[in-house]
């Protein structure tokens, strides 16, 4: 269906991709994944025409239709429903010409075309594409112009879902949606009928719908058959063997310039010296698949504070007077607290993130912080809003006024700013360096609570995972809106969902609310919020703040473990089922050494699951339950 052939782009004297090509399978599901500043937005612009490469082209059938959303939304009096109707731009014209058409024969191939694109229910798919990204039937009357930037992305969005390209290609799709709007359209394209490739750092969506996983580095493309966790696991597999052989590799090298050293100046051996010195000299050194170490997240640890650090009682929030958005909010924030706030967007979960952060007043009730609590609240405004013409260095300096030139360079450095990167110009940074450098700059305190809204949608995979552990290691408490479910299940222990003019502990899992969501089953019940809520009940008190980090880590360090176990595990079945694939470090085993240490590494996972099993019903115990 699309075929890449050899594109080579240049921008700014540097090689984006370099003799890249890839053939997607007619009407796969293909996720294009890469690390930030790998030149995905690059590819989708030579895909879409948007760029001319300097080498190579991309092919499609002549009459495949391409669907792809503009970078600038769709604005105007049109109405949100009748702005998704008109996108699809065969039918729009075809209803018209029915309208106006004399001749009976092109008549009836107008209307026997309209019965084939499902053209007269065509209200109906929109208004239901409409419901599933938020809007309800009010919004879907409004004029686009009443809406903001991230509503009318959402709206351009429907359209393009509505018209059905033979290859839609998604960019982010997510960023502009709620964990709500996200779970819908990852349920409608597992089952879109055509060619679909998504550029898309969530992990969930890579694996609950795509087939195939596209992956761009160092300028080239390589497709995996597979979702995102067998992407994951062979790249695994494949960067374990690289490492094997730049070892042996190494290895040789050391022990032939060893020789040339030690016998270049004797005449009996100087022949064989300079042949092993030329055998030197041709080695090619083979590259480690390291991945790229200024990627980091270390968030300071903030001094200690007596709990609560936070109390809402009936409190009441909003913008104007008389006019709350959220009423009867009862809350209490421990320093161990890990939040996530749920709920459809404009249900108040910014709203409700600002209050925490002192950036709105209670309309009523009363709201009590802890007299030395020290709050870091991180937005995308922030990310976006970063001087392009200044460095990390300066901003940070004027953000530390008064600390040491130390200080303010040990804060960039627990965020990936070292040597040169810290004196870069802004401008010249990825979207995942800028939102790391907002997230340097609201911790810059070491603050007890942290507050992040929606903090993924600049960041790649590996860059999530890395988030994720931070948030397990920080020692304060923490408030998340996101719409990132990988994120919330591996970083929250209480679930806030904000809905009906109120927020209120929500008792499911996280697999609950989806399933909810989804239509799957009946929302489970929320405390009520009549009275105050009093906090969890620790049913193991007395845990000191460092061994509760220590008991988090011990969760988080055996997934680790049991995840490379399993990788290893993968390795030794393929080569047990098929010997003659073995490679690298395996290869120098016979069949009865592999199935010995396939012993050992299954022995080794099942002591790590019940490390991890023991260690997570403690901290739940410690948590709450």
């Amino acid at each position: 269906m699309l075929t890449i052939r050899d594109i080579t782009v240049r921008l700014g004297g540097r090689t984006i991709l370099d003799q890249a090509g890839a053939t997607i399978p007619k009407d796969g599901k293909v996720g294009l994944i890469g690390r930030n500043g790998a030149g995905k937005s690059t590819l989708v612009k030579a895909i879409i025409g948007e760029l001319e490469p300097d080498g190579g082209s991309v092919d499609m059938p002549k009459r495949a239709r391409l669907g792809y959303i503009a970078q600038e939304a769709p604005a105007g009096t049109r109405t949100a429903i009748e702005a998704v109707l008109d996108a699809d731009v065969e039918r729009k014209e075809l209803l018209a010409e029915a309208e106006t058409c004399t001749d009976p024969n092109r008549l009836g191939d107008v209307h026997e075309r309209l019965i084939a694109i499902d053209a007269y229910t065509g209200d109906a798919r929109a208004a239901r594409i409409l419901v599933g990204l938020g809007f309800d039937e009010e919004m879907q009357n409004r004029p686009l112009d009443s809406f903001s930037g991230g509503w009318k992305m959402r709206v351009a969005l429907a359209g393009l879902l509505f018209s059905e390209p033979d290859v839609l290609l998604l960019d982010e799709p997510s960023n502009h949606l709620d964990l709500e709007a996200t779970l819908w359209l990852e349920n409608f394209l597992q089952t879109y009928p055509r060619t679909l490739i998504v550029i898309s750092h969530e992990r969930d969506l890579l694996n609950n719908v795509v087939d195939h996983i596209l992956h761009l580095q160092n300028g080239k493309l390589t497709l995996y058959p597979g979702t995102y966790d067998s992407f994951e696991r062979i790249r695994a597999e494949r960067a374990a063997q690289a490492a094997a052989a730049k070892a042996n590799q190494d290895a040789q090298r050391k022990k032939l310039a060893d020789y040339v050293a030690r016998n270049s100046a004797r005449a009996s051996t100087a022949k064989q010296a300079q042949s092993r010195a030329k055998m030197l000299a041709k080695m090619q050194p083979i590259a480690s698949m390291a991945e790229d170490p200024s990627m980091s997240f270390d968030f300071p640890s903030p001094d200690e504070l007596r709990p609560p650090l936070v109390t809402l009682d009936l409190a009441a929030v909003g913008y104007e007077a008389d006019k709350p958005i959220l009423r009867r909010l009862n809350l209490r924030i421990d320093p161990e607290d890990r939040i996530a706030l749920l709920g459809r967007n404009g249900n108040g979960k910014t709203t409700l993130a600002r209050l925490l952060a002192r950036q709105l007043e209670p309309m009523e009730g009363s709201l009590a912080f802890s007299p030395k609590i020290r709050i870091g609240y991180f937005t995308q405004y922030q990310v976006e809003e970063l001087p392009s013409g200044s460095t990390p260095l300066e901003l940070m300096t004027r953000a530390m006024t008064g600390k040491p030139p130390l200080a303010v360079r040990g804060q960039l450095g627990r965020f990936g700013f070292s040597g040169p990167r810290a004196t870069a110009e802004i401008g010249t940074l990825s979207g995942g360096e800028r939102a790391r450098l907002a997230l340097a700059l609201v911790t810059r305190d070491a603050p007890h609570m942290l507050i992040l809204d929606e903090p993924t949608n600049h960041l790649d995979v590996d860059a999530r995972e890395a988030l994720v552990q931070a948030l397990n290691d920080f020692a304060g408490a923490v408030i998340l809106v996101s719409h990132d479910r990988h994120m919330v299940e591996l970083a929250a222990d209480r679930l806030v969902l904000v809905d009906s003019g109120t927020a209120s502990n929500y008792d499911g899992s996280m697999e609950d609310y989806i399933d909810f969501v989804l239509g799957r089953n009946q929302k489970k019940a929320a405390k009520p919020a009549a009275e105050p809520q009093a906090a969890p009940v620790k049913k193991a008190p007395g845990l000191s703040r460092d061994e509760l980090k220590a008991l988090r880590r011990r969760v988080t360090e055996n997934e680790t473990r049991m995840k490379r176990l399993q990788l290893q595990l993968a390795a030794l079945d393929a080569v047990l089922a098929d010997p003659g694939s073995a490679k690298g470090d395996l290869a120098k085993l016979n069949i009865g050494e592999i199935g010995t240490r396939h012993a050992a590494f299954s022995e080794e996972l099942e002591e790590a699951e019940m490390a991890w099993l023991e260690a997570s019903e403690e901290l739940e115990a410690v948590m709450g339950g």
